[in-house]
C-alpha cells in the first residue's frame, strides 16, 4: 500500500507540473515526458522493492551471540617428517550429537593444513575465504605452471587469518572459531599456530583446541619429542582422541587422521574409528564407592 501511494504521488506530480508548464490543460504529455515518467517510476519502484534507504536504515544488525552448530577439539603435532593433525566427525547441536560426518579439517593447498573447532558454518566460511585467496593468487601469478610459486605458505596464512578474526572481533561478530594452522613455513621449517575468535595466535610444537587443551596437553607435554616417527606421532593423538571419547560429552570415536609433509603435500584420511574399551576399574566401580545410582 506504501509503494502504490507513492507511486501515485510522483505520478500526479509529474502531469501537474507538466500541464502548469504548457498552459494547455487538455493537452496529453507528449511521448518524451510519457517515457521519462516511466523511467522514473520504475526507478521508484525498484527502490521500494529492494528496501531503499527507508528499509536498510530501520533494519537491524544481524550477529551472532552464540554458536549453534559445533565441533570439539582439534589436536596437532609436529614429528620428523611433517605435521600432523587429528579432529572427530562430530558437530552437535547443542547437546545433541547431530552431524556425525563433519570433516573439521580442510586443505588449502599444497603447503597447508585448517581444522576448526567451534561453529561449523563459521569454519565453512573461513575455509572458503582461503580458497578463494589461493584460487585468486594462482590465477594472478606470472606463470600459471610454477605453482608453488604462487601458493601462501603455512606461516602467511596464519598471519592472514589472524587479521581476519581480529577485524571480525572488532565488529562485535566475530567468526566463532577455534583455528589450528599446519604446514610449511617460505623456508621449508615445519609450521603449527593457533588463531582464536578475537586474533589471539601462537605457535608450538603440539596444540590442543576446545576441551582437549585441558585433556590433551598433559598427555602430549609427557610424550612429546622432536624425532617422533609417523607411527609414534598417530599412535600419541589416537591416545589423546581417546581420552577425550572417555571424557568429553561432544566427542565422539570416529576420527579424521591429516598430515602435511614436504614429499606428499596435504594428506587426509577417511573417517575410521578407533578402539575404546570401557572396563576401566574407575568405569566399572559405582561412582562414589556407593551402592545407589551412582551420585555423590
Amino acid at each position: 500500500l506504501k509503494q502504490q501511494r507513492v507511486l501515485a504521488y510522483y505520478s500526479d506530480q509529474n502531469h501537474a507540473a507538466f500541464k502548469a508548464s504548457t498552459n494547455q490543460p487538455t493537452k496529453q504529455p507528449t511521448n518524451k515526458i510519457k517515457a521519462l515518467t516511466s523511467i522514473f517510476l520504475i526507478t521508484m519502484s525498484l527502490s521500494l522493492n529492494t528496501g531503499g534507504a527507508t528499509r536498510a536504515a530501520s533494519a537491524p544488525n544481524q550477529r551472532t551471540r552464540q554458536p549453534i552448530v559445533t565441533g570439539t577439539s582439534v589436536l596437532a603435532i609436529k614429528y620428523a617428517g611433517g605435521v600432523m593433525m587429528t579432529a572427530d566427525t562430530l558437530c552437535s547441536y547443542g547437546s545433541m550429537a547431530k552431524y556425525k560426518d563433519a570433516r573439521r579439517m580442510q586443505s588449502i593447498n599444497a603447503k597447508t593444513l585448517v581444522g576448526g573447532g567451534g561453529e561449523y558454518s563459521d569454519f565453512q566460511a573461513v575455509t572458503e575465504l582461503l580458497k578463494r585467496n589461493a584460487l585468486e593468487d594462482q590465477c594472478t601469478a606470472d606463470s600459471l605452471y610454477d605453482e608453488d610459486a604462487s601458493e601462501e605458505c603455512a606461516r602467511e596464512v596464519w598471519n592472514y587469518l589472524r587479521a581476519v578474526m581480529y577485524n571480525r572481533r572488532n565488529k562485535m561478530n566475530p567468526l566463532w572459531n577455534d583455528l589450528v594452522v599446519a604446514g610449511f613455513s617460505a623456508k621449508g621449517d615445519p609450521f603449527l599456530g593457533y588463531v582464536d575468535k578475537i586474533g589471539t595466535t601462537y605457535e608450538d610444537s603440539f596444540i590442543a583446541t576446545g576441551f582437549g587443551s585441558y585433556l590433551a596437553i598433559p598427555i602430549l607435554r609427557e610424550k612429546y619429542r622432536e624425532d617422533l616417527t609417523e607411527g609414534e606421532a598417530r599412535a600419541l593423538l589416537e591416545d589423546c582422541m581417546r581420552v577425550l571419547f572417555y571424557r568429553d560429552c561432544r566427542a565422539l570415536n570416529r576420527i579424521q587422521l591429516a598430515k602435511v609433509t614436504k614429499e606428499d603435500g596435504v594428506l587426509i584420511s577417511d573417517p575410521y574409528e578407533i578402539e575404546t574399551n570401557w572396563s576401566s576399574a574407575s568405569f566399572v566401580e559405582p561412582k562414589g564407592q556407593l551402592d545407589g545410582d551412582g551420585g555423590w
